[in-house]
């Protein structure tokens, strides 16, 4: 008969509930900071209710009212420099981490709202309306508020998105040599999110000091967590990771506390990551101000029954309890503070001259001006002057030395990690194969382990990881995604969030960090493998492209990227350009100027646009087919880098363009890059557009249909020769 052992985690999980004796032994200076943040709270989330009542928040406002218990009793135990994030329904944890941020001290049942606090409010409210007074200046509205200084790194709309980079600043603050924690807020239906796991392994394998909180109020927009998983006590997720975890009631502030002490001290002391679970209840809907009765999807008296629980009333009670407060001095901070909330409302909103009696109005001085649309959507291009900026023309020959592409990748970024100590690379194996799976990283993790970083397979949690090291700011990531296709794996973080978070957040704080992409075509990687990513990048917002199709440019145009507070994405090709040899520079600290395009043969009778190794295609082509063609490499893609006075004046001289490129015809970089150049050089073209592509179809593994899907050098000279007759 076969031998059964009973197994045990390897992190405990426990349960915990406070007693009366608990909150004897509390410190009244604590219970009657706690009775003053939830009723803030709970003032600031019904003032924003009524303002969506009459239809003054553009979009959703999802009220905390009923949870503030959990945010209170886990802000309580955090400092300003620990950096918390959280999710769309967070307005109480972003309130409770300014509190503590700005009054550090406490606060006392009998005295007046400080200024600074009110400040805070009055803040959040206009970023919640969208106004400039508001901390991201009305660019993050109720979902996404950001104070960076007060260590509130960002709300997020994207259901679990904000979890990764928790574990970046988690990591960061450790290996600056602090005790700084983090904490990532989210709710029950994100944790069965796919980045959302993946971050808990990832914190366990690096031991990075994050707190994952769960808020489980019990329903994802109408759906019960019971229906959800087959395990609701969600706080036994952690310990299939080996996180030490904690389930707490969550309309116990007090027990909030309690756990939140033991798992703040647990990560300070250097020990890993921790799992708080709190078991709480939103008292209205998703969104808006009806109760989840007025839907059908819960019950009147299951609402009761939390509502006798309700948080205010629990600290409330303890303080007149042991004597700390009257009741009638209890019920005073209440009054207190909805009068504050009333007068910080008359700041923001008026009554409406046109409408009903009671009818109010967003006062029109208060928002923002519409030419600050697109403000900070990227960030001011740098002076450089402590290195030499040239073209490649100015290298004398014994500048340079002949070098495999893939051994210059290496080369320049040893080169910048030797000088800089706070890049970090990271992404599959490369700390190990000799420089990861084609040795673009080689030695990389013999002289810096540190802060060369082998990761799990999990692109969503690295690559997030990564942005939430670049938010932070204390370290620049550089990121290897071993296949193009995997962006569509990362797609979230990639695109969401990073290249987003600077102009969603107000347009001020940069987001510094390179992505290093490796182009599998031609490599009989099949569908899943080969995908050129240009013209899925050039139409997100936020990143910017380099596409170097030489070891010179790719030593100046990464040198001149990471120079860039911007998200950048290197693109690599791998089997047509990593193992040629070309002329590379003895000097790895030279750069490009930035934005400069290079004509790479000129020409009279049509202008060739291209990049990375399709680009000497382009040059082959140019010969074999007898045009004059003038070819320009872009080097840089996006669209605020394109370098369109070189194009221009090549259109102006030959009044014809071929683009061409590796990429799918569905995805296609040229496709947007037709239209603007159709756009700025019309009266100057004197035939369409042609455009060199991919097929429809991805690259299949069969090496006959791999080849038929992609562009090759009789594709172009046909181009030309049509384009020209």
């Amino acid at each position: 008969m076969a031998r059964t052992t009973t197994l045990k985690p390897a992190a405990p999980w426990v349960e915990l509930r406070t007693t009366k004796a608990d909150w004897d032994a509390a410190d009244p200076a604590l219970l009657e900071t706690m009775l003053v943040q939830l009723h803030l709270i709970r003032a600031f989330e019904e003032y924003v209710l009524e303002l969506a009542g009459q239809k003054l928040i553009n979009g959703p406002a999802h009220s905390s009212i009923g949870q503030e218990g959990g945010a209170v009793g886990s802000a309580l135990s955090l400092h300003s420099a620990d950096h918390v994030n959280g999710s769309h329904r967070g307005h109480h944890q972003f309130l409770a981490k300014a509190f503590g941020h700005v009054q550090p001290n406490g606060f006392a049942a009998r005295d007046a709202i400080a200024e600074p606090v009110q400040d805070v409010l009055y803040r959040a409210l206009s970023e919640i309306a969208g106004l400039k007074d508001g901390y991201c200046k009305g660019r993050g509205g109720s979902m996404h508020l950001q104070w960076t200084e007060a260590g509130a790194m960002g709300t997020n709309a994207i259901v679990g998105g904000a979890v990764p980079f928790a574990v970046g600043f988690g990591w960061a603050s450790q290996h600056s040599g602090t005790d700084d924690v983090s904490v990532t807020y989210f709710g029950d239906g994100a944790v069965n999110i796919g980045s959302v796991l993946e971050s808990f392994n990832l914190a366990a394998a690096w031991k990075t000091p994050t707190c994952f909180f769960i808020e489980n109020n019990q329903y994802a927009v109408s759906t019960n967590v019971d229906e959800a998983t087959g395990e609701a006590r969600l706080s036994g997720r952690g310990l299939g990771f080996g996180i030490p975890s904690w389930r707490v009631d969550g309309q116990d502030t007090l027990a909030v506390h309690l756990a939140m002490q033991l798992a703040v001290d647990h990560m300070r002391a250097g020990n890993g990551p921790t799992v708080v679970e709190v078991d709480t209840y939103r008292y209205f809907h998703q969104n808006g101000p009806f109760p989840g009765s007025a839907f059908g999807y819960r019950t009147k008296d299951e609402e009761k029954s939390w509502r006798d629980r309700d948080p205010i009333a629990i600290v409330e009670g303890h303080l007149t309890r042991r004597g700390i407060l009257s009741a009638d001095e209890a019920k005073e901070v209440r009054a207190r503070v909805k009068k504050v909330m009333a007068d910080i409302g008359d700041r923001v909103v008026e009554a409406d001259p046109n409408g009903k009696a009671g009818q109010l109005r967003i006062r029109e001085e208060l928002w923002p001006d519409p030419a600050f649309l697109n403000h900070g959507i990227r960030g001011e291009i740098p002076e450089i002057t402590d290195v030499a900026v040239q073209e490649n023309a100015e290298f004398g020959p014994d500048d340079l030395e002949d070098r495999k592409f893939v051994d210059v990748i290496a080369a320049v970024m040893h080169r910048r990690m030797s000088q800089d100590e706070s890049i970090v690379t990271l992404g599959e194996d490369i700390h190990r194969l000799g420089g990861g799976s084609r040795g673009a990283t080689k030695g990389l993790a013999d002289d810096f382990p540190d802060r060369t970083l082998g990761t799990p397979i999990s692109e969503n949690a690295f690559t997030g990881f990564g942005g939430g090291l670049a938010l932070d700011g204390r370290y620049y990531p550089v990121i290897e995604l071993m296949y193009a296709d995997f962006l569509w794996v990362a797609a979230d973080q990639l695109f969401n969030q990073i290249g987003k978070a600077r102009h969603m957040f107000g347009g001020d704080h940069a987001m510094p960090l390179m992505m290093r992409i490796k182009i599998g075509t031609n490599t009989g990687y099949g569908s899943q493998h080969s995908m050129d990513p240009a013209g899925i990048l050039a139409t997100s917002v936020g990143w910017r492209i380099i596409a170097p199709s030489s070891p010179l440019d790719y030593v100046g145009l990464v040198n001149t990227a990471m120079r860039l507070g911007d998200p950048v994405a290197v693109l690599e090709h791998d089997a047509d350009l990593y193992k040629s040899v070309g002329a590379a520079p003895k000097d790895l600290d030279y750069c490009l100027p930035f934005g400069k395009a290079a004509v790479r043969r000129e020409g009279s009778e049509a202008t060739v646009i291209s990049y990375l190794s399709m680009v000497q295609r382009a040059l082959d082509a140019v010969e074999e087919s007898g045009v004059d063609g003038e070819v320009i490499d872009l080097r840089w893609l996006d669209r605020a880098s394109v370098d369109w006075d070189t194009i221009g004046a090549s259109i102006q001289k030959t009044n014809r363009v071929v683009i061409v490129e590796q990429g799918s015809e569905g995805t296609s970089y040229g496709g947007w890059l037709s239209d603007e150049i159709q756009r700025r050089f019309f009266d100057w073209l004197d035939a369409p557009i042609t455009r060199v592509q991919g097929s429809e179809s991805s690259p299949s593994i069969s090496k006959v249909l791999e080849k038929a899907a992609l562009a090759h050098t009789h594709d172009i000279v046909a181009a030309l020769r049509a384009v020209t007759a």
